[in-house]
């Protein structure tokens, strides 16, 4: 592999690497809450794709302006799939909430195929993110640098949110324990509503991002970024944000230079993931930057 070969396949990988860190955020932030996976948030990512779609084609609406919609009737969607599949069962064994959460994700996907209809169709993009860059002789599509860009300012204000403000403190209050957050005067209901909205805009924000890279639009997209950002999560020490974002580059970055290395396994590079997952579970359950604090009851 050549010089410039590398650095167009680390150029894809650290982009696909930020879109999953996107997607893992939201499953991370949740599970740092309820010790729970919201299995709806590929759905949710999936549905971001669309407003953007339609906000363009049938609404005509200016690009960021659809991109605003779909932030906000994404972060709205997280919220009301928390107190309609989630909040009920509160109180109730978890696989009784797990199952809940699963039909979820399959109400939303079938409703999808209902309503948008199953014919593929192709995402909005502007033309200045059809820019073809050279650097050093390397052709990096602008989306490429944007991506990341765009990744670690959400990071950012997500942490700045999390620990400089009060409601960044009652989530890590109620994430410690339910019952003394409660005694604090905290509203847990209403700091786990915001915590699945915060974790949908991840998810709208990497839906549109995913959307400007791989612009082929189904209603099944959502189903295997949502599975491999839930990978990454996992490897980087599922409740911790900044390990999301470390096990969605680490595995954007390996299955790009692994198909880049072993073309010929290109139809198996989804593989990769889980195996990858299988390894960390076995050497270290808890994720590269993730503790082991036992159950939550």
């Amino acid at each position: 592999m050549s010089i410039n070969t590398f650095f167009q396949h680390l150029s894809n990988g650290l982009a696909l690497g930020s879109l999953y860190a996107l997607i893992a955020i939201g499953y991370t932030m949740v599970y740092g809450i309820l010790r729970l996976i919201n299995f709806a948030h590929g759905e949710i990512f999936m549905i971001s794709t669309y407003v953007v779609f339609y906000g363009v084609s049938i609404f005509y609406l200016p690009w960021w302006v659809s991109i605003i919609v779909a932030i906000v009737i994404t972060g709205l969607l997280g919220i009301i799939v928390e107190r309609a599949a989630y909040r009920p069962l509160r109180n109730s064994p978890r696989i009784s909430v797990m199952i809940s959460a699963i039909g979820a994700s399959f109400l939303i996907q079938n409703l999808a195929i209902v309503i948008f209809g199953g014919r593929p169709k192709s995402f909005p993009i502007p033309d200045y993110f059809n820019t073809v860059i050279q650097v050093q002789g390397v052709s990096v599509p602008i989306v490429n640098f944007f991506i990341p860009v765009i990744t670690l300012v959400a990071l950012v204000i997500l942490i700045y949110i999390i620990e400089k403000t009060k409601t960044g403190m009652a989530m890590r209050a109620v994430s410690r324990d339910y019952e003394t957050a409660r005694l604090m005067g905290i509203s847990v209901d209403n700091i786990v509503s915001i915590t699945f909205g915060l974790g949908s805009l991840m998810a709208a924000i990497g839906g549109v991002m995913w959307g400007l890279k791989y612009p082929n639009l189904i209603p099944l997209i959502g189903l295997m970024p949502g599975l491999k950002a839930f990978i990454a999560a996992v490897i980087g020490g599922i409740g911790n944000i900044k390990g999301a974002v470390l096990g969605g580059f680490l595995l954007g970055m390996t299955e790009i230079m692994i198909i880049a290395s072993l073309p010929n396994v290109t139809g198996y590079r989804d593989a990769f993931a889980f195996i990858l997952l299988i390894g960390i579970l076995i050497y270290k359950p808890s994720g590269l930057l993730g503790q082991d604090i036992g159950e939550k009851v």
